[in-house]
């Protein structure tokens, strides 16, 4: 079964799907993607308990159902579990080779624990997070965010070049994707390429972003009048 499929959009009375849902389960307990199903639409009302009490019926039932995982994944996140986080991406990559958002996933979580306590274990962590990202891509040549994490990761070890040619490659597949605007003036910021940053800038707040007012800043006196 497709991603797609098993990520239906749900229908306006959420209610009533939730209901059908149930009824499914009465007469087929075992239907991993049924209790998955039902979890997405318990979480469309915030019902996190159940949804997650769904989500591992989902998984016992079909071990292979890798989005189940990554939404585990992301109610620990909810609740700043970052290593259950963590462990439940890494069982979704498991549960299907080449699971790209895994992979992903898991680079942000790592960069998240760099806490700046150890030299050596943060820049393990940095390393780490490239090497999934760089799978996350090989899998999924647009996964987009994926190009953006990894240039965060890039900058994070002072290699400004690499940081800039990662969110150009997330431009190459939306040019209008605001966080890579972002980050790109930041970078050329940090270049001193001024033109070029006032433009990434501008693009960024045109999309919507929240630019840092600090950036406003110290792009202002580089403006031509």
């Amino acid at each position: 079964m497709s991603d797609s499929q098993r990520t239906k959009p749900l229908p306006n009375n959420v209610d009533e799907q939730i209901s059908n849902l149930r009824h499914q389960l009465s007469r087929n307990t075992e239907c991993g993607t049924t209790h998955y199903n039902l979890a997405v639409a318990l979480m469309g009302k915030q019902e996190f308990v159940e949804a997650e009490n769904e989500l591992h019926e989902a998984v016992d039932c079909s071990p292979s159902l890798a989005e189940a995982y990554v939404l585990l994944g992301g109610i620990c996140l909810q609740r700043g579990d970052l290593e259950g986080c963590y462990r439940f991406n890494q069982r979704a990559t498991k549960a299907r080779a080449g699971f790209a958002e895994g992979y992903g996933n898991m680079a942000f979580v790592l960069l998240q624990l760099v806490d700046g306590k150890s030299d050596k274990e943060d820049e393990e962590k940095v390393d780490k997070a490239i090497k999934h990202l760089r799978k996350a891509i090989g899998h999924n040549k647009k996964f987009i965010q994926a190009y953006t994490t990894l240039g965060t990761a890039y900058f994070m070890k002072g290699l400004v070049p690499e940081g800039i040619k990662a969110n150009l490659e997330a431009l190459k597949v939306e040019p209008k994707f605001p966080v890579a605007h972002n980050n790109l003036a930041v970078a050329y910021l940090e270049n001193k390429e001024y033109d070029k940053a006032i433009v990434h800038c501008d693009e960024a707040v045109s999309l919507g972003f929240e630019v840092a007012p600090a950036l406003l800043d110290e792009l202002a006196p580089h403006r031509k009048a």
